[in-house]
């Protein structure tokens, strides 16, 4: 039985690519569940992270960074962007030293309209020069409705638990939405997919990863192993021979690092097969997108 005053709301960090979100989300929640990249754009689908003590659920909503879209896949992730506004409690707006509104001036606007109390949160202080945070403070609270500023640096992990208090203030008294031995809805290959993304980001360069995709053919949990089969699916046979490397050496590197950083993460052995497909221009294609799981409806 949850107490007549149990807190529970959802909780969106939202915010232009790259601003430190899902560091920050991971910081909160305590696990290491968005992937994090210096890459734009890598968390694509909005990550669900609960916080749960006796006396409230957070349910942590890290959606993709906010950009004009180019393609189909970035059309819906900013549909992925409107649906965080529509079901939020309290927005966590995450900003850095270096950015401006240049091409979000339309969610700002959206954010404003909404009447939800936002968190500004300007990341990477520890990056600053005398007098910036001040003007970087100036010029956001200028755009932004906002309920108060919080300065961070999610990198060393300074003011972070700040947010977590203004939040627990913020919330409505309400029961838990998910059951609290839940630490997230998303399921397990969903996590084994973004890991093995991750190690993408990090050893290709170029086009290389924001072409692929990942997806878990098998995932075999067994007693003293986990065995999974993944595709990685690029857009064209060229990037496929790089994916795969001169004697397969790329796919064998991206494949030992995922396989070690799962092991970590689930906590037991695991059995990693990596293959690599040409599903030609996915990212323009309405219906191979629905395939990979971007359709926000």
């Amino acid at each position: 039985m949850s107490a007549p005053t149990h807190k529970a709301g959802f909780v969106n960090i939202v915010g232009k690519p790259n601003v430190g979100k899902s560091t920050l989300m991971n910081i909160l929640v305590g696990e290491r569940l968005s992937i994090i990249s210096s890459k734009a754009q890598t968390t694509r689908h909005r990550i669900l992270g609960l916080i749960n003590t006796d006396e409230y659920q957070i349910v942590f909503s890290d959606t993709p960074g906010m950009l004009k879209p180019k393609y189909e896949l970035h059309k819906n992730m900013m549909s992925f962007v409107n649906l965080s506004l529509e079901d939020a409690d309290v927005i966590v707006f995450v900003t850095d030293l270096y950015e401006t509104e240049e091409e979000i001036e339309e969610v700002i606007a959206k954010i404003n309209e909404s009447g939800i109390p936002v968190l500004l949160v300007i990341n990477k202080i520890d990056l600053a020069k005398e007098g910036q945070l001040e003007e970087v403070t100036a010029y956001w609270t200028a755009k932004i409705k906002h309920e108060t500023v919080i300065p961070i640096s999610a990198q060393e992990k300074f003011n972070t638990e700040r947010i977590l208090q203004e939040i627990v203030d913020r919330l409505p008294v309400h029961p838990p939405f998910y059951d609290k031995e839940e630490l997230t809805d998303r399921p397990e290959r969903f996590f084994a997919s973004e890991i093995i993304r991750e190690k993408i980001f990090n050893n290709y360069k170029k086009e290389i990863p924001y072409s692929t995709e990942v997806s878990i053919e098998d995932f075999y949990d067994e007693e003293a192993i986990i065995k999974i089969r993944a595709t990685i699916f690029c857009e064209r046979d060229s990037q496929k021979g790089i994916i795969i490397g001169e004697k397969g050496k790329m796919l064998k590197k991206v494949g030992i690092e995922s396989r070690e950083e799962l092991e970590k993460f689930f906590g037991k052995k695991v059995h990693l097969e990596t293959h690599v497909k040409v599903e030609q221009d996915w990212r323009k294609n309405k219906l191979k997108l629905k395939k990979f799981g971007y359709d926000p409806s």
